[in-house]
């Protein structure tokens, strides 16, 4: 499995290409390095670099990439990997090199204490984002250099987000350093859908105006699944307003007016499902059913959206959507 992070490791900063890679929990710094890393079993990951990484992605016979950026106090082996695992298990159910699920990894806090290890989060997304933004122009770089692409065949594999949670505050803070660093004339029509569950960012974020109107201009679609009894985001909101922060998470009630979001904004209320997908807290509630081994209907939604493009092929002009077990 391939993985892009800014953990700094045990190795120390310096790029070898083949070496052992440890991830190194005692220091919780958002690095501005990259690593471009592969891992080969439980535990045991090596750094191959931005070069052989990219060009694996090319290679490879998915005809998508599906970027998944983890969420709040998540670590890989508990969590990332084996939530990349069983997305990846699905994907192939639905067909085969269909999609290819990369893992993205900032750094997470194992600190005890959930309000600190929530804060020192919030900070490491933010800081996280000048390193993310160097991977997007490195991308840019790559797939445009006459070097890297001797054929002139460049990689035109379509590339999808899927933001989990605090996930989505990284990425809509990658945008904003990319575009203010790196960009001249705005953020390009990069992703064909980015994917926003639970997101633990404040519910006007994609106004237009707003800082998360970049991922609208970034992507073809922008998906928003949201449940209002999702208690992870309660407890966000709580913490927040301890801080003086009076929002309600777009997690919570999907954008708060439909009508100041982009037209490429869809909502799909998923308050019928998330708590019996991920009793009691309905915050993790992408994946499968409540069998815990099948997809449940927020992930054949994504699928069936990655596969056609479209989020709801059947009513081009419909916007929002309520899942509901049949």
């Amino acid at each position: 499995m391939l993985f892009l992070t800014n953990r700094t490791p045990v190795e120390g900063i310096q790029t070898v290409i083949g070496r052992k890679w440890t991830f190194d929990f005692s220091n919780n710094g958002a690095s501005n390095s990259l690593f471009f890393c592969e891992r080969t079993a439980k535990d045991k990951y090596i750094e191959i670099g931005s070069a052989a990484f990219l060009q694996r992605l090319r290679e490879s016979k998915h005809e998508q990439i599906l970027l998944y950026i983890h969420g709040f106090s998540n670590l890989p082996e508990p969590a990332i990997f084996p939530t990349v695992t069983q997305l990846q298990n699905f994907f192939n159910q639905k067909k085969k090199n269909k999609v290819l699920v990369v893992p993205v990894i900032w750094p997470c806090d194992t600190d005890s204490s959930i309000v600190k290890a929530y804060w020192d989060d919030q900070k490491s997304a933010d800081q996280s984002a000048f390193a993310f933004a160097r991977a997007l122009e490195r991308f840019m770089a790559w797939r445009n250099s006459k070097e890297d692409n001797p054929q002139n065949d460049p990689c035109l594999k379509r590339i999808n987000i899927l933001a989990h949670s605090m996930g989505n505050r990284v990425f809509r803070q990658t945008l904003i350093a990319w575009n203010k660093y790196h960009l001249r004339a705005g953020v390009p029509l990069l992703f064909r859908n980015t994917f926003m569950v639970a997101a633990d960012v404040v519910n006007e974020s994609l106004h237009k105006g707003d800082p998360g109107e970049l991922i609208c201009q970034a992507s073809r679609n922008v998906i928003v699944y949201f449940a209002s009894d999702d208690l992870a985001l309660r407890g966000s909101k709580v913490v927040n307003l301890k801080n003086i922060v009076a929002s309600r998470r777009l997690g919570h009630t999907g954008p708060e007016n439909m009508d100041l979001a982009p037209k490429n904004v869809y909502a799909v209320d998923c308050d019928d499902i998330n708590t019996r997908y991920d009793p009691p807290v309905g915050h993790d509630y992408f994946r499968a059913d409540e069998t815990k081994n099948k997809p449940g209907l927020v992930f054949n939604h994504i699928y069936e959206t990655i596969d056609s493009g479209r989020v709801f092929p059947d009513d081009e002009l419909r916007r929002t959507i309520i899942l509901k077990k049949s």
